[in-house]
């Protein structure tokens, strides 16, 4: 046992002379500010928007600003970015006649006020603004607005996913991972080219359930059991507690949308005011990845009812290899949903 005022050594991790943060143990944090800085000015420095289309001619010339923090920790390979940024564009352009003389020119700004980690499923928004609004400056602002947005909103995305790999830490991740298992490759693959081919494909098998989790959660609520499946049924009522848009379909095979469409799917099995089976995917996984989720409802005594969740499926990582996909997601139940029935209904017990 340890003196008083002193650790137990066996529970502390010692900072080493040569400063090595050994097997990711410590949270790391790194400041990603100018990087991302570095990363915007590459992105959109004199980027072409409009090249003759139309006899117009449009480009961003340089971000004017980018402001707030920007930052990536990581610890034991798990990448969790963080950033709020208000990043300022200037943009320039001109109308030309059908010779390619210069008729008139105009110049403008691309406001992004908010782009953060909080909203990375979502596409920030962009104000697009002109100096001169006179009929062309007008002209040229419409075509920016119609052609320059999504080439801006991409570029945004990519910042977003390059976040999400570690930004500035990513070439050292990467090296990390490699490293380590191109020694103990060889010796696995020694060791299992003498079993039989029987449990070689066992082991496949079994490395496909990785990666995934399982969500359960126990609630209960003061209504009657139809009334709660009445409300997880409705888009109206969705609409109305998590104060996003909705539409589900009341029929089996039947298509659902909820929180903005950050959460697609279909309804698999449906038995009124007893059960909900359907199918979820979040928009921010990766492609091809489904879970299911299962609502039993159960009503010991009138007026009473005990929800039983089970979400399957549920993978670790996002598209972007962030790893607190089960994490957000059981809480979104447990904050966005349950707690906003009751709040919202008067259901709490």
């Amino acid at each position: 046992m340890a003196k008083f005022g002193e650790g137990d050594k066996r529970w502390i991790v010692e900072d080493r002379p040569d400063g090595t943060n050994v097997h990711n143990w410590h949270w790391a944090e790194t400041n990603c500010l100018e990087w991302s800085r570095n990363f915007f000015n590459n992105q959109f420095s004199d980027a072409v928007i409009l090249s003759g289309e139309g006899n117009l001619f449009i480009k961003i010339k340089k971000v004017e600003k980018l402001e707030g923090e920007a930052y990536v920790n990581v610890r034991k390979g798990k990448i969790i970015p963080g950033y709020e940024l208000s990043v300022s564009l200037s943009w320039e352009g001109e109308a030309k006649d059908s010779e390619g003389k210069t008729i008139s020119k105009a110049e403008g700004s691309v406001d992004m006020p908010y782009i953060s980690d909080e909203n990375a499923d979502e596409d920030p928004e962009v104000r697009v603004s002109v100096k001169d609004e006179g009929a062309v400056g007008k002209t040229l602002k419409e075509a920016m607005v119609k052609k320059g947005k999504g080439v801006v909103l991409e570029k945004v995305r990519v910042f977003v996913e390059a976040m999400a790999r570690g930004g500035p830490c990513r070439d050292e991740l990467e090296n990390k991972k490699v490293a380590p298992k191109s020694a103990p490759a060889a010796a696995t693959v020694e060791k299992t080219s003498t079993l039989p081919a029987v449990v070689v494909k066992e082991k496949k098998k079994v490395k496909t359930k990785e990666g995934f989790k399982t969500i359960t959660m126990t609630e209960k609520f003061s209504c009657r059991a139809k009334d709660l499946y009445e409300i997880l049924m409705d888009e109206n009522r969705w609409k109305g507690f998590t104060q996003s848009n909705a539409k589900i379909s009341k029929d089996v095979n039947g298509p659902i949308s909820v929180f903005d469409g950050s959460v697609t799917g279909m309804n698999v099995e449906l038995e009124e005011g007893k059960l909900i089976v359907q199918k979820w995917r979040f928009g921010s996984w990766p492609d091809g990845l489904d879970s299911t989720v299962k609502i039993a409802f159960e009503e010991p005594e009138p007026g009473v009812t005990i929800v039983n969740l089970t979400h399957t499926d549920v993978p670790e990582e996002d598209r972007y290899g962030n790893a607190t996909v089960v994490e957000n997601t059981e809480r979104g139940w447990r904050d966005l949903i349950f707690h906003r029935i009751r709040a919202v209904f008067g259901f709490g017990m």
